[in-house]
């Protein structure tokens, strides 16, 4: 008689901190949490239409070098008082990248970029950056993609946006719902934007869902509905969506109250050329009194371009998508303030 035998598994299990223990451990003074809720009260005025500003989301598609974050931070902080009266800057901080295969999943997963994956420092680590950064007085953005991680960051982050992959998510748009800050929906690969009208009537509504606790438990979250959910404009794999032209095709399709309309200069609508975002950026701001897009979102860091992850890397430098330097940056964030000041 055969006995069957069966496989052993090669699963392992890493106990973590809860996300009440981890924000016990790097706490967010009561000053930075009104900071934070200030910005967050900004940013959804702007979406409303009751602050006249334009809502700039930039800095670097990913970030995997804290002391090059933090210096490129403390440059956007500078920027951000030439251009106060016509732009409000909030900071891609983006510790989570979806893959489409397999890759460097971002600094959550992998903090010292060497395939260790050491979680437990991943989620530490990127806590204690995300509050440094909010120290230097910058608001942060950041992709809301495992949705066992939210709970552990979301006293600290003032915008958020649910990619392309994972807008069509139920899980996600019941997270969204749940959020304490905006939240943007990009438009499908192929360019479908219902795929995001979908997820913002959803993320509006109230959901109960399985969640994470506080305490690291499971739970049955109740949510009452996202502040702002909103679309975002990414354009597609078969071409850009980011012109009057195109925003005005969008609209001529969507039946009952049109959405707020941000636009990602990157991804779909540079084509990975992130050398084009200057020119896609400035055609954006000439052509707002018709499309009433209320943001922008663009992939900047130090220096120009992305670079793979080696033992000699530049610094500064993108180790995902493409970037635009800082001196491009500098110069078009600049210009689009002049833009806007003499429209």
């Amino acid at each position: 008689m055969n006995t069957l035998v069966l496989p052993t598994s090669t699963e392992q299990e890493t106990t973590l901190l809860s996300p009440a223990q981890l924000k016990e451990d790097l706490t967010l003074s009561s000053a930075l949490q009104q900071q934070v809720i200030k910005h967050r009260e900004i940013v959804r005025k702007i979406l409303a239409g009751e602050d006249h500003r334009l809502l700039l989301i930039i800095g670097p598609c990913s970030i995997h070098d804290p002391k090059a974050v933090l210096e490129y931070a403390q440059r956007l902080v500078q920027l951000q008082k030439q251009v106060e009266q016509d732009i409000f800057i909030v900071m891609r901080a983006y510790i989570e990248k979806p893959r489409t295969t397999v890759g460097w999943k971002g600094f959550l997963y992998d903090p010292s970029l060497d395939g260790q994956c050491d979680l437990a420092q991943g989620i530490q680590q990127s806590r204690a950056l995300y509050i440094r950064l909010i120290e230097a007085g910058i608001p942060l953005a950041s992709e809301i993609l495992n949705p066992m991680v939210t709970g552990y960051f979301d006293d600290l982050i003032t915008w958020g946006a649910i990619g392309a992959r994972t807008s069509e998510s139920q899980i996600h748009r019941e997270i969204a719902s749940s959020l304490p800050f905006a939240v943007g929906f990009k438009n499908g690969t192929d360019g479908s934007v219902q795929i995001a009208l979908d997820a913002i009537q959803s993320a509006s509504a109230s959901h109960d869902f399985f969640a994470l606790g506080q305490m690291g438990q499971p739970v049955i979250k109740r949510s009452h509905g996202n502040l702002f959910p909103h679309i975002i404009l990414r354009g597609a794999n078969t071409g850009s969506n980011y012109d009057a032209e195109s925003i005005e095709q969008i609209k001529s399709k969507i039946v009952g109250d049109l959405p707020v309309f941000v636009v990602d200069c990157s991804h779909g609508n540079s084509g990975k050329n992130p050398l084009k975002q200057p020119a896609i950026l400035k055609q954006i701001i000439s052509e707002r009194h018709t499309t009433g897009v209320k943001g922008v979102m663009v992939e900047s860091h130090l220096v120009d371009g992305a670079q793979k992850i080696t033992q000699d890397m530049v610094y500064g430098q993108s180790v995902t998508d493409g970037c635009l330097g800082w001196e491009k940056t500098e110069s078009i964030v600049l210009e689009v303030a002049q833009m806007l000041d003499n429209s």
